[in-house]
């Protein structure tokens, strides 16, 4: 079964202009293309953490993002910038469930160019198969797919880079503004067949069933939303195919130059991935970028790494990030980062920190 194509009508692409093209721009596109996410994703994010309790200024400073640039939502910021601005608010404001409060009340028309694309589309069904199809002009090295599963589609997100391996808030964030763009077509009471998150269950994780209306699942291999198809066919209601098409253009020429990922990163996201299921071999990871192993050693060798560096690396990043999360157990953690037994686990920690996983805790609670 295909997403309903869109229907074309002499329709009037009105004022709605206003609302992603910069002030005094004249419809312009500026700042030298999208550098990894489009502003727009960041509308509120100060006076939302201020709300919070947290502080605006150091949290943006502290994860390198300049203040300038949200300003204008074509201008754009660093995907690990944006990643980290997220986690780090959390971690400032307190709120643990940042990511998913700010997802809550973040309407489609705030997301700009990506977020009329959706408002813009003639059905349910053709918002969400447009708005897919735009999203790698949106927000680069990103896994982003509809997939037909009985008698629903699952949409899967996953932010796909080496450098970005604490993700949890955008990846509820982002849920949440496709839970707010379906919402929009389908009514207020709607709510998803089920959603899935990739990170561990957070400690109030009853808020993410409240807040999506149904079951949510953690430790998934990538974050979803289950869609039944009968939804699909709901009209939106401020459908409007001229002014659709003009901002699939634009955001099309936003994009600009693209700069690929390294080897190295690249093998760090496949870690990522498949951290939680056990020990990661460079084998798989080999298959996985369509390499054979002795290649894939070679060509990290000539970038002066080893496969098993950049593993232990991921694991301490990740380890790191687990600890400050007071409900999870050590041997939770132990399992989460590939660790067949919790002994291997606090002997690689002593070796990283010269301290066992719960001392390091306590020092930093």
């Amino acid at each position: 079964m295909k997403l309903a194509e869109p229907k074309t009508s002499a329709t009037s692409a009105g004022n709605h202009h206003g609302s992603f093209f910069p002030a005094g721009s004249g419809g312009a596109v500026t700042g030298g293309g999208n550098q990894g996410v489009l502003s727009a994703a960041a509308t509120g994010l100060c006076d939302f953490i201020d709300l919070h309790g947290g502080d605006p200024d150091r949290v943006l400073g502290h994860s390198g993002v300049d203040p300038e640039r949200l300003s204008q939502p074509t201008l754009s910021l660093h995907l690990s910038s944006y990643c980290q601005v997220m986690e780090n608010a959390a971690r400032d404001s307190q709120c643990d469930n940042f990511g998913l409060y700010y997802g809550q009340q973040f309407k489609p028309q705030a997301l700009g160019l990506i977020g009329y694309i959706g408002l813009c589309s003639p059905t349910l069904g053709a918002a969400l198969r447009n708005w897919v199809t735009a999203f790698p002009y949106h927000q680069h090295d990103t896994l982003i797919q509809l997939v037909e599963t009985d008698d629903c589609w699952r949409l899967d997100y996953q932010v796909r880079h080496g450098r970005i391996l604490c993700r949890r808030q955008d990846a509820e964030l982002t849920m949440g503004m496709v839970l707010n763009l379906i919402r929009h077509g389908a009514g207020a009471a709607w709510a998803p067949r089920a959603v899935t998150f990739e990170h561990p269950r957070p400690e109030q994780w009853h808020d993410h069933c409240k807040s999506f209306d149904t079951q949510v699942y953690f430790d998934h291999p990538v974050n979803s939303m289950l869609i039944p198809k009968r939804d699909l066919d709901r009209p939106m209601p401020d459908s409007d195919p001229l002014l659709l098409t003009v901002i699939q253009d634009v955001i099309r020429r936003l994009d600009g130059q693209r700069t690929a990922q390294g080897l190295a990163d690249r093998v760090r996201d496949q870690v990522r991935q498949v951290l939680s299921q056990g020990e990661p071999t460079l084998e798989t990871a080999a298959y996985r970028l369509d390499l054979s192993g002795w290649s894939l050693q070679r060509r990290l060798q000539r970038e002066g790494v080893s496969f098993t560096q950049l593993v232990d690396g991921v694991r301490r990043e990740l380890a790191a990030h687990y600890l400050r999360q007071p409900h999870l157990s050590i041997s939770e953690m132990a399992l989460l980062l590939g660790f067949s037994e919790v002994s291997a686990f606090s002997r690689a920690f002593r070796r990283w920190h010269g301290v066992s996983p719960r001392q390091w805790r306590q020092r930093t609670d």
